[in-house]
């Protein structure tokens, strides 16, 4: 396979997507048609997917995928000499969460075996074969039901899922991700817009993401009425039905068990050490020195996808509202992908 062609096709694929969001309905040529008609068909099979989410995913994607980022993200590994299948098993909580791992896997010579989730089965062939028209013919993949004849796998699911998945791939080469959440942390003097930011954070695709922050430290005298008043602009999430559905009932359970939260109508913020939160709700502790933080990141680290807060903290953290803009280089469960797929 030629990767100076697979590289070009990405970038075609690219400028394909930018024309099309940019691109007025009244406008829209047969090919427009076709991929409006598409994320229709997305949100209709799985209503996580709204059309908003999904086009903002594909914008994230069209921005990522430039001649200078492929190059410099490719440049730190070598391409395989030997082609080999790789399975992937993906995941379908929030919109194209598997093409990272396809893409990787093609721009290392290898060829993807991808078992798509029954969530999200129309977006990434669809990309897929534009990619491959685009690169003339130079990107080799399979759709697959099942996995057979592979050399090594890379497969996400929850974590009872992926008890069963390092069982059954025991014996091949495999990186297997588990659940992960993200967490936020205040310094206390963030501005409106910085919390605002944070609010990207947190509902963008209702939450579902292993990107997304289901925790938040803040300094004991912070006030929960600044984290509320700044949230204002995901306020539609409640009119998503099922969003809605998570949001009353767990409103219900705490009410009846009588335990304490925050509530304004469409997210509830809940004092707990727990890193993972339900849908519609948000966790959160004060802490009187980052020390506290540092310690509770330390010892939760293999959960923890991203942590989110500004850097004058010192935690290794991205900016607040970056949760959901991932670089090339940025790796599920942080296990580096293109190293594994270096020495299959």
């Amino acid at each position: 396979m030629n990767t100076e062609k697979q590289i070009s096709g990405l970038c075609k694929l690219s400028l394909y997507i930018r024309k099309f969001l940019e691109t007025k309905l009244e406008n829209f040529n047969e090919n427009d048609e076709a991929f409006s008609a598409l994320l229709r068909k997305s949100e209709i099979e799985n209503s996580w997917f709204t059309l908003e989410n999904q086009k903002f995913a594909l914008k994230q994607w069209a921005e990522l995928l430039t001649e200078e980022n492929l190059k410099q993200w490719l440049s730190n590994y070598q391409t395989s000499k030997t082609s080999k299948k790789v399975g992937l098993i993906l995941a379908g909580n929030i919109p194209m969460v598997g093409f990272h791992d396809v893409m990787s896997v093609v721009l290392s010579n290898h060829i993807p075996l991808i078992k798509l989730s029954s969530k999200d089965r129309h977006l990434l062939p669809f990309l897929l074969k534009k990619w491959n028209e685009f690169s003339e013919g130079n990107v080799q993949y399979e759709l697959v039901e099942r996995l057979d004849d592979f050399d090594a796998v890379i497969a996400t699911g929850s974590n009872n899922t992926a008890r069963y998945l390092e069982y059954y791939f025991k014996n091949h080469l495999s990186i297997i991700r588990k659940n992960r959440t993200s967490v936020a942390v205040l310094k206390g003097d963030e501005t409106e817009a910085e919390l605002q930011l944070l609010a990207e954070d947190i509902f963008r695709y209702f939450g579902l993401g292993c990107r997304n922050v289901t925790r938040i430290f803040i300094p004991e005298d912070f006030k929960i009425d600044a984290i509320f008043e700044n949230f204002l602009n995901f306020k539609e999430v409640i009119n998503h039905n099922k969003y809605a559905n998570n949001y009353e009932y767990n409103r219900a359970v705490y009410l009846l068990n009588q335990v304490k939260f925050w509530d304004n109508n469409f997210v509830m913020l809940k004092e707990d050490d727990d890193l993972f939160s339900p849908l519609s709700v948000i966790n959160f502790s004060r802490y009187s020195k980052v020390e506290e933080v540092r310690k509770f990141i330390e010892e939760n680290e293999e959960n923890i996808q991203t942590i989110v807060a500004k850097s004058e903290l010192g935690l290794n953290s991205i900016p607040l509202g970056a949760a959901q803009n991932p670089g090339l280089d940025t790796y599920a469960d942080n296990v580096d992908t293109m190293r594994f797929l270096e020495v299959i």
